[in-house]
């Protein structure tokens, strides 16, 4: 099944939660103060939606189990994010055909494509590439369901203070950047960590109706009562019918009095 927009995303979800899973990285700069040409990917965190748990590349534990000191790891980054990819493709190989909700990974800047794309720079070979179709943006299908006023700039901080708060161990883009500078690995991995989790959280929230958003309006209104846009028409439509009939009613009863 192709998902398409919001509706058909919920309804499979609730048919199928085991087929989904969302996933969230960090890396260097987005910009051109790298080293390098593209930023190097320095974590990748992945939930499957169904049980909760979580399966994550970090750089920490890559280069503790390549016996890589932590004033070393800079300096032989090449070796720790090929061996973090690997084990990440390795995961994903069986799993290509479930559907992938990211946030905003859609291009090679950011996305799916960057992380291919380092893979094969360090030399991989036969990345395990998840088909275009089977990648959903949480970010589109909330602006679909919401209205793209959902959540103030940046949207994914701004849903979070609607929702609960902001989780302790979140960072913003520039202060996981700096994290890495300071050889903070744990901390910056944290970072992707509560960001794949709040994923995870929406998604839950979106399809039971809990999802606390910006917008306003009665289309919103409705989504928050009805679970689909088809379910609100023909609720709707019933329940003015309904009070028609009951006036009519009412005017021949008291005319017969």
């Amino acid at each position: 099944m192709s998902i398409t927009d919001s509706g058909a995303f919920i309804r499979e979800v609730k048919k199928a939660p085991q087929i989904f899973y969302t996933i969230h990285y960090s890396c260097q700069s987005l910009y051109d103060d790298n080293e390098g040409l593209s930023p190097r990917i320095t974590s990748i965190a992945i939930t499957h939606y169904a049980t909760g748990q979580a399966v994550s590349f970090s750089t920490h534990s890559i280069a503790e189990e390549l016996r890589i000191g932590r004033e070393d790891v800079l300096g032989n980054f090449d070796a720790v994010e090929l061996q973090l990819l690997t084990g990440f493709y390795q995961f994903v190989r069986d799993r290509r055909d479930k559907y992938w909700v990211h946030w905003n990974m859609r291009n090679l800047t950011y996305g799916f494509e960057h992380l291919e794309h380092r893979y094969r720079a360090l030399g991989g070979r036969d990345a395990s590439v998840i088909p275009v179709e089977r990648r959903l943006n949480l970010n589109d299908l909330l602006a679909d369901r919401y209205g793209s006023d959902y959540a103030h700039h940046p949207k994914m901080k701004s849903l979070m203070e609607l929702n609960g708060g902001v989780p302790r161990h979140f960072l913003e883009g520039k202060e996981e950047i700096q994290a890495f500078e300071n050889k903070e690995f744990i901390r910056m991995h944290n970072s992707t960590l509560s960001k794949v989790g709040f994923l995870n959280s929406t998604i839950r929230k979106m399809v039971t109706g809990k999802l606390r958003t910006a917008s306003r309006g009665f289309g919103v209104a409705l989504d928050r009562i009805f679970e689909g846009r088809s379910a609100k028409a023909i609720a709707l439509v019933g329940a003015l019918i309904g009070i028609g009939v009951g006036v009519w009613q009412c005017i021949l009863w008291f005319k017969d009095v």
